[in-house]
């Protein structure tokens, strides 16, 4: 490897040649390898931390590609899991970097593996239920994370420090569904998330290099207006995580449930209890009915439903809308 790589990075003052030193050896979750996730990562990664933790629950498809910058064609073609595409792709782009592909749906039955021995978490995901989580898993850890979120020509990010404001400060509510738009129903701009993403990078390069200019604020864009403005979050004392230290997301007990999917008309369905599918057995019973495909991530399955099924026994089901229609697939072709 060229000992120039970092070289123009290492001439800013605010980082340095110690400061690199500091980012090899930092590590890294990215919750979500969306449009803010894959850019923050891909940022992260040339510029040399040194490990990245790459989680995300979905396969890559061809609407992805105008916003979510790791994936190709041939990864929608191939469906492949986002997490292992994107590991792929950052490691052809710094094989210094140590790039772990973790295919998962974020819950509170794996929060702690997710974060597990890192120093800072970003989120890139596209749903408050995962940030709420994260919130509270990241509190109870004493470990910093990055909030950011974008829709149509708009988006925010902030720092969220152990000791100051927690994002249920920002935002003390939990949205009831169907009460925000989502990039299903408001679409997104790529501008503004690539901006969003390389806020919040720069944000976690300052946080991993301990800088006195890490942001204590809440910063907001909106590109199509041009806009720009910054506002101070307080703490909240009597907020149910940083002030009572309350954990209703962390501890909520876990049953097999469906989510719809942002922008696809496809329903999650999650078991109650952990599993560990014989995806090749059932791949063989299935074949009878459809057509089967079998990668070592997942089983994708087309014939009189469709659905994608992955080892610890999540499916992602096709071509519904409700959680009971979902649900009713899993069981006749899966078993609920």
């Amino acid at each position: 490897m060229s000992a120039g790589r970092y070289s123009r990075q290492e001439l800013f003052a605010g980082v340095g040649g110690i400061g690199q030193e500091k980012l090899s050896r930092a590590k890294v979750a990215v919750v979500g390898l969306g449009a803010l996730g894959t850019v923050a990562a891909d940022s992260l990664c040339r510029a040399g931390v040194g490990f990245l933790r790459l989680v995300d629950r979905d396969c890559v498809e061809l609407s992805n590609l105008q916003r979510q910058t790791l994936f190709t064609e041939e990864d929608a073609r191939e469906e492949r899991p986002k997490a292992v595409a994107a590991a792929r792709r950052l490691a052809a782009v710094n094989s210094a970097v140590t790039a772990e592909p973790l295919v998962a749906d974020v819950n509170a039955g794996n929060i702690g593996r997710v974060l597990a021995g890192v120093d800072l978490a970003l989120d890139g995901s596209d749903n408050f239920e995962t940030r709420y989580l994260l919130n509270e898993a990241c509190h109870s850890l004493g470990l910093p994370w990055i909030y950011a979120g974008a829709l149509g020509g708009e988006g925010g990010t902030m720092n969220i420090l152990p000791g100051g404001p927690c994002f249920r400060c920002l935002a003390p509510a939990v949205p009831a569904p169907g009460s925000y738009p989502t990039c299903g129903t408001a679409g997104a701009l790529n501008m503004v998330t690539g901006i969003v993403a390389l806020y919040q990078a720069a944000e976690a390069v300052k946080i991993l290099l301990g800088s006195p200019e890490t942001s204590r604020s809440y910063l907001s864009v909106d590109i199509w207006r041009g806009t720009e403005r910054r506002a101070l979050i307080r703490r909240n004392p009597d907020c149910p995580v940083c002030g009572r230290g309350e954990y209703e997301f962390l501890t909520r007990r876990r049953d097999a449930g469906g989510v719809s999917l942002c922008g696809q008309e496809a329903v999650q369905i999650v078991p109650g209890a952990p599993a560990e599918l014989d995806l090749p057995a059932l791949a063989a019973e299935l074949r009878r009915l459809g057509a089967v495909k079998l990668t070592p991530f997942m089983l994708s399955f087309e014939g009189p439903v469709s659905f994608r099924l992955f080892p610890d026994g999540r499916a992602v089901i096709q071509n519904v809308t409700t959680t009971a229609a979902a649900k009713s697939v899993y069981a006749e072709y899966i078993g609920l």
